[in-house]
């Protein structure tokens, strides 16, 4: 069985979803919190709630008691840590909040694997840590001590204390820097639902930025591709790592950082055009200016994901915003 947190979540109801469709077993965590739409989550869950070999606990891990008593059923073959609160621009409104759930959360959750022996732990970071770095594409290999969000420091931060159980106790750990996910059933606080909301209901958008940011926008059923085979690779000490030239990516200790994203960058404003494109419509677009939170540019260097699992995203931005807007139709039907 796979312990799988924020099943509700966007990735980790597709991830959870092609475990069962494997024939995995699932347990599924998710506090259902309300800073997302709460009927988007329960419709997300309601995919999962009736298969078989799935069982669902709602519980804060935050509460170090309510992640203990997730491990006393049994043995985890993996455990795949997705549950957070995400958003940066929200994290900027609530640090505590996001401290709590991100960073508290993580380290009961670490614990509990340690405590229980588990496998490998496979967790959610973000292309978010990489800051104020302009060297692109971004790379595992570059230093990210310099995060500009709240959120990013908080992901950053899950990725030291990986490092140390894994450095201490042995645990394989494996970081996924994921790159702006989008694709059916997405958050609805990020781009691709907040611009169709707008779009057909002939509301204004905000462009961010005037809309020249680079994103890496990587579709979903990529990201899960990417997850399912990272699962069956847990973490290994790196041989060749040289003490006196630290790699970020790789450690001495059992212990790995990769990219998840499609390492085609396009401009907001591109993404827009794809967007109106499918949904027939064209927005009113209102220009602002770029938030402190964000970051000009993202561009995922995957090659340490191919190296590793042979295949790395690639589905184009006009096929996977067509199968969102398919999808978005439907929901709102």
């Amino acid at each position: 069985m796979i312990l799988l947190t924020g099943v509700a979540g966007f990735i980790g109801m597709h991830v959870a979803r092609r475990l069962l469709d494997e024939n995995v077993p699932v347990l599924g965590v998710d506090n259902m919190g309300p800073c997302v739409d709460p009927a988007l989550k329960e419709r997300r869950l309601a995919m999962l709630i009736d298969q078989p070999d799935f069982r669902f606990i709602n519980a804060d891990l935050s509460d170090p008691v309510a992640a203990a008593a997730l491990f006393a059923d049994g043995r985890y073959e993996c455990v795949i840590h997705l549950a957070a609160q995400t958003g940066v621009r929200y994290s900027a409104d609530h640090p505590l909040e996001c401290v709590m759930n991100n960073v508290v959360g993580f380290a009961n959750v670490i614990e509990q694997c340690r405590l229980h022996d588990v496998s490998h732990l496979v967790y959610a970071s973000s292309s978010s840590t990489y800051g104020a770095n302009r060297r692109m594409p971004f790379s595992e290999h570059h230093a990210v001590d310099h995060p500009v969000s709240l959120y990013a420091a908080t992901k950053r931060s899950d990725e030291l204390l990986a490092h140390s159980y894994s450095h201490l106790y042995g645990l394989p750990t494996t970081g996924l820097r994921f790159f702006t996910v989008y694709g059916p059933w997405g958050r609805p606080d990020m781009a691709p639902m907040l611009f169709a909301h707008a779009i057909e209901e002939g509301r204004p958008i905000e462009v961010f930025n005037h809309g020249h940011m680079l994103r890496d926008f990587t579709y979903i059923d990529d990201v899960v591709e990417s997850v399912m085979r990272l699962v069956e690779l847990p973490a290994a000490p790196d041989p060749a790592f040289d003490p006196a030239h630290p790699d970020p990516a790789t450690s001495y200790a059992p212990y790995r950082i990769y990219n998840v994203g499609n390492q085609r960058p396009v401009e907001l404003l591109e993404f827009i055009d794809a967007l109106e494109q499918e949904l027939g419509h064209r927005a009113e677009r209102v220009m602002r200016p770029m938030p402190d939170t964000d970051m000009p540019a993202t561009c995922a260097d995957t090659s340490d994901l191919v190296q590793a699992i042979s295949w790395a995203p690639a589905t184009p931005l006009h096929d996977g915003i067509r199968q969102f807007v398919q999808w978005y139709r439907h929901y709102h039907a």
